[in-house]
């Protein structure tokens, strides 16, 4: 077995459950909080909330946009960051537990 590959594998299905946890919970979250965030600077901008213009409109698909980008990275990321470090963690345990018995081998070898 690979020196890291418990952590590649929590890595993947830290990710797996993060792209499942966005959709379910954060697509629709992030639309509306980047909408509303573009709405908020458009009528800043404009003065008025959404005119007929094709610019105001644009800004407002881009910070939606950007809201669900923030959201993904937000769901993907953190989930991803757990499942590597319970790998790694595993992964530690298990080199160290490895080298405990080659020790506790070599001991016992150099006493015969």
């Amino acid at each position: 077995m690979k020196p890291r590959e418990t952590a590649t594998k929590g890595l993947y299905i830290g990710i797996g459950t993060g792209v499942v946890l966005f959709v379910i919970a954060g697509l629709l979250p992030g639309s509306l909080i980047g909408g509303v965030i573009g709405l908020k600077i458009i009528q800043a901008v404009t003065g008025a909330p959404l005119g007929g213009a094709l610019l105001p409109r644009i800004a407002l698909a881009v910070s939606m946009l950007a809201g669900i980008a923030v959201s993904a990275v937000a769901y993907i990321t953190v989930p991803g960051l757990i499942g590597w470090t319970i790998g790694y963690f595993i992964d530690s345990a298990r080199i160290a537990a490895e080298a405990k018995k080659e020790e506790i081998v070599a001991e016992h070898r150099d006493k015969q």
